[in-house]
């Protein structure tokens, strides 16, 4: 199982960023998938997750309205579109799954900041 993030950077408050999390190793069209960040002196938390067909979602109340996961299954990727950034927004974001054990991505780095 590899999981490698992509499309972090800088970003002002108020701007957008879309992550992309490209899989390979598993069928990644029967697994759940799901979005973490880790701010600087934080816990890790779950910031969005998707079912395998993508027709369920869920959010953090903290990005509820502003974050949308999605995913393609033929190009074995799952996304987050993140729209109306705020500073704490800010950190290591990291795509997951569980396939008899959690499996991470290595992290992209998101920073808003003016």
């Amino acid at each position: 199982v590899q999981l490698v993030e992509s499309g972090g950077g800088l970003v002002q408050p108020g701007g957008s960023l879309r992550l992309s999390c490209a899989a390979s190793g598993f069928t990644f069209r029967s697994y759940y998938m799901s979005w973490y960040r880790q701010a600087p002196g934080k816990e890790r938390e779950l910031v969005a997750g998707i079912t395998n067909s993508g027709g369920s979602t869920k959010y953090a109340d903290s990005v509820k309205g502003r974050f949308t996961i999605s995913r393609d299954n033929d190009r074995n990727t799952v996304y987050l579109q993140m729209n109306t950034l705020k500073p704490e927004d800010t950190g290591v974001y990291y795509c997951q799954t569980w396939n008899g054990r959690d499996y991470w991505g290595q992290g992209t780095q998101v920073t808003v900041s003016s």
